[in-house]
């Protein structure tokens, strides 16, 4: 269950991420409202603390939240986007989620 939740927790983290940097990517690139910052700037002050909810050392959760950060993005991609991810853009997700999985999850003294 920790490893769910764990898991969840990114997920939840990355899109607050992204969406505080799509925002601004909105206003400077497709001529979007200068309203957006404000948004933007809640969801990157809502991403910083996700990240502080976790009970890891804060290096080991950045370390790890970085591989579900590439699976989301690439989500993104898709979803927001409308490019699809090459198949190599899958296979680079699942050695992120290797990594991620070794980083947060192997057995600790």
């Amino acid at each position: 269950m920790f490893e769910l939740k764990t898991i969840a927790l990114f997920v939840v983290t990355a899109i607050a991420e992204i969406v505080g940097c799509y925002l601004p990517y909105l206003w400077l690139r497709q001529s979007g409202s200068i309203w957006l910052l404000l948004p933007a700037a809640l969801s990157l002050a809502l991403f910083a603390w996700l990240l502080t909810l976790h009970p890891e050392a804060s290096g080991r959760v950045y370390a790890a939240y970085g591989g579900i950060y590439v699976a989301v993005a690439l989500g993104w991609l898709w979803l927001v986007d409308g490019i699809r991810p090459t198949n190599w853009d899958v296979v680079g997700v699942a050695f992120t989620f290797i990594g991620m999985g070794i980083i947060m999850f192997a057995p600790r003294a």
